[in-house]
């Protein structure tokens, strides 16, 4: 089951509950008297004595022709998802981050050739960079960035550079690893968060804030897949319903 069939199984499930849902974006919250106060985008009011933070976290985009054309048609955002499509195929990923490390060697344990195109020297020189450095199949293009995508019904070439150097690189896919940004700006000033502003909580979700709990990969826990995001927020809704029964009537 993928995770959008497993996305669509729960909003089938829910779709009954009508009285619990809102359709509208949060754009701030307020610690007040009891619990929170929560201000919506169409200007509407909603007040809670605890909150669960699944905001999420978003791909950084290339930002460059050809991006939005080829989204999801041969240019891909999660190397891990589609990573056991690729036997002995040849893939391209994109970044310099640990992220795009652990991608670049998942998929060599079992493609033809991949290429990491690692615009800074970023995580290359950690044990996962080294070990990818010294991958037979892996070839490393330090210092480039994705200018173009070309393709015609898909993705088929990228067109890189570096300084003066420019070439175009063909595979059967390619992967954007770039920095994930936690969506967690809205209860900045509410929780403790690291240094690459994901929402720091314990093993049961808890954060620094003892009526706000976090899940997904808004959080320190982070992995990408959707089935560890559910159990995250199975975890932090069976958290945050003890705190309620423990609060005072």
């Amino acid at each position: 089951m993928t995770g959008e069939e497993v996305v669509n199984r729960f909003s089938n499930e829910i779709d009954y509950l009508e009285f619990a849902r809102v359709f509208d974006k949060a754009v701030k919250v307020e610690k007040i008297k009891g619990g929170y106060k929560v201000s919506t985008r169409e200007g509407k009011q909603h007040e809670a004595k605890a909150l669960i933070v699944a905001t999420g976290a978003l791909g950084r985009l290339l930002e460059v022709p050809g991006e939005k054309e080829f989204m999801m048609r041969g240019l891909c955002y999660s190397a891990v998802s589609y990573a056991p499509l690729f036997i002995e195929r040849v893939a391209v990923v994109i970044g310099d981050t640990m992220l795009a490390l652990r991608s670049t060697a998942e998929l060599a344990s079992i493609a033809q050739k991949v290429t990491l195109i690692a615009p800074t020297h970023g995580e290359l020189s950690s044990s996962m960079g080294q070990r990818v450095l010294e991958a037979k199949n892996v070839e490393v293009l330090e210092g480039f960035r994705v200018e173009a995508v070309l393709g015609d019904e898909y993705a088929r070439k990228l067109v890189i550079a570096k300084g003066d150097d420019k070439r175009e690189i063909e595979a059967d896919a390619f992967f954007v690893e770039l920095e994930l940004e936690p969506q967690s700006e809205i209860v900045a000033h509410l929780v403790e968060r690291d240094e690459l502003d994901r929402i720091v909580v314990d093993c049961a979700n808890r954060t620094s804030d003892e009526g706000i709990f976090a899940a997904g990969d808004v959080t320190n826990v982070v992995a990408e897949q959707v089935l560890i995001a559910v159990g995250e927020g199975a975890k932090a809704t069976l958290t945050a319903h003890e705190y309620l029964l423990q609060l005072p009537k």
